[in-house]
C-alpha cells in the first residue's frame, strides 16, 4: 500500500468525519462483522423531501480499515440522491478508499456500505 494511502487512512481513524450520532435521525442501523469484531453504527437524516441524504454520522468500533472507510464513505456521499446511493457498488468504496485491501480487509471496508443502505432502508420505512 502506497504511503498516501496509509497516510489517508490513517487520517480517517483519527480524525473521523461525521462521527458521532444524529438526534432526529431519520433512519438508523448497525451491523457487526461477527469473524473480526468491526462494529458500526449510523444514522441518517434525508432531505424534507426525502429524495437527498442531508446528513449522517457514524459510530463504532473495530481496525483502521473498517472505521476509516465509514468517514471516507460519508463524507463523500452526504448530498447526493438516495436512489444513486442505494444502487452504489462496492467498488465504489473499494475505489473511493484507493488502497489494495486483502480479502479479509475488503470485508471491514465494505460494513460502512452495507449499514449506510440498511439506514436509508429504514428512513423510507418510516
Amino acid at each position: 500500500m502506497s504511503d498516501i494511502y496509509r497516510e489517508q487512512m490513517l487520517d480517517h481513524f483519527e480524525n473521523p468525519r461525521h462521527y458521532g450520532t444524529l438526534d432526529a435521525a431519520d433512519g438508523s442501523h448497525e451491523d457487526c462483522n461477527p469473524l473480526c469484531g468491526d462494529c458500526i453504527h449510523m444514522d441518517v437524516k434525508l432531505s424534507d423531501d426525502g429524495q437527498t441524504l442531508a446528513d449522517a454520522a457514524f459510530s463504532g468500533q473495530g481496525c483502521i480499515v473498517s472505521q476509516a472507510a465509514a468517514s471516507m464513505l460519508l463524507e463523500d456521499v452526504i448530498g447526493n440522491k438516495i436512489a444513486d446511493l442505494k444502487e452504489l457498488a462496492p467498488e465504489y468504496l473499494l475505489k473511493l478508499i484507493g488502497a489494495p485491501l486483502t480479502p479479509a480487509r475488503v470485508k471491514c471496508a465494505l460494513l460502512s456500505l452495507k449499514v449506510l443502505k440498511s439506514a436509508l432502508h429504514t428512513a423510507h420505512q418510516t
